[in-house]
């Protein structure tokens, strides 16, 4: 039976969202970056990574394995590279802090480029290219995470979802923003069937005889235990593609850990040598592109434009509505959850209801 969801309004969301990261010990400058990244995650529609991860950060916080106060350190730094460490604070507030540091370096030199090191998760990646759009400049970024997905004709976790992202400005009012996992579906997503009471759909997960893992609840902790292991984009096989899924999420590794001197792969399981929990020492990168260096910004989005244009206007499938962008969903997602609220189901009332009780935020009285 579907969970019942009931919508919240925005800034209900976002004031609550502020207020839990603040109650925990988070600065209210850092938590208003938080609450920037999360909000912009649903109203994307992109659920998996948007209030419903505020529990996760919430625990992790109470438990010791992450920072309320980020520590930004600048361990390396030139005109166009920095390397930064974390020190296990929030990802959200050094993402923020590195793609602008990417970005003030564009802007003098042409390029932009931050590794990062002993960070943690930092929310939607597709929130850091547009920060580069807004100053007209290309973006993209990549993050390690978990090992969660399996390396072609595996079945031991090995790679996290290490998504591949890259956003361009255009002359439309929807950027091109492609944000997506080198796995056929990230951790998060599987959250979310958790969340939804579904099942996991064959072919994204298989247990540690290769068969497909479907059982969403066991999944989660099979995860965690090396039972199971989700797929790379591609699948299992050769055949359809898997080596080129699990080829990108090692590129993603390998910048996410190479440059910075960070941990990887099984470094990231978030367990000391004793099995006790530890900080997953995450890593990102973060790359800034001045279009302006190479041709007028005018053209160039009106060249980004016109392809976009030109494959929505191709010829499609019979039956099927219209061709996609990247972007363009979440763009029209954002206008309707401006004005209908957030969707928020049965099982994430309960956790925003748990925080909210205990931090005792009982001003926020929500409709469920």
């Amino acid at each position: 039976m579907a969970a019942q969801v009931v919508l919240v309004p925005v800034d209900t969301i976002k004031n609550f969202i502020k207020d839990v990261l603040m109650g925990i010990g988070v600065p209210a400058d850092d938590a208003e970056i938080c609450q920037s990244v999360l909000i912009a995650s649903d109203l994307k529609g992109i659920d998996s990574h948007g209030v419903g991860r505020l529990k996760m950060y919430y625990d992790r916080i109470k438990d010791g394995i992450q920072q309320p106060t980020t520590n930004f350190e600048i361990v390396k730094e030139t005109e166009t590279t920095a390397v930064i460490d974390g020190h296990h604070g929030m990802g959200h507030v050094v993402g923020v802090h590195s793609m602008q540091m990417a970005i003030d370096m564009a802007g003098k030199f042409g390029l932009g480029a931050v590794a990062v090191r002993n960070s943690t998760h930092y929310g939607i990646a597709g929130y850091y290219p547009e920060m580069a759009i807004e100053n007209n400049m290309i973006g993209l970024t990549f993050t390690n995470a978990r090992p969660s997905v399996a390396p072609t004709y595996g079945v031991e976790p090995m790679l996290g979802t290490n998504p591949l992202t890259f956003g361009c400005p255009t002359d439309e009012d929807c950027s091109f923003v492609i944000d997506c996992a080198t796995s056929i579906s990230q951790r998060g997503k599987i959250e979310l069937y958790d969340r939804a009471e579904k099942d996991t759909p064959e072919g994204v997960a298989i247990d540690d005889k290769g068969n497909p893992h479907t059982d969403t609840k066991k999944l989660l902790k099979d995860l965690v235990s090396g039972g199971a292991a989700l797929l790379p984009m591609g699948g299992a096989t050769e055949e359809l593609g898997s080596h080129k899924g699990y080829g990108w999420s090692v590129m993603a590794e390998i910048l996410c850990a190479a440059l910075q001197d960070g941990s990887y792969m099984k470094g990231l399981l978030g367990f000391d040598d004793e099995g006790n929990r530890a900080p997953y020492k995450l890593g990102h990168f973060f790359l800034a592109i001045n279009i302006e260096n190479f041709l007028p910004v005018e053209l160039f989005k009106k060249i980004a434009g016109n392809i976009c244009r030109e494959l929505r206007a191709s010829k499609r499938v019979e039956g099927e509505p219209r061709i996609y962008t990247a972007g363009e969903k979440e763009f029209e997602s954002e206008k309707v959850r401006m004005k209908d609220g957030i969707p928020i189901n049965k099982n994430l009332q309960k956790n925003l209801i748990a925080m909210r009780d205990e931090l005792g935020l009982l001003k926020y009285k929500f409709p469920f």
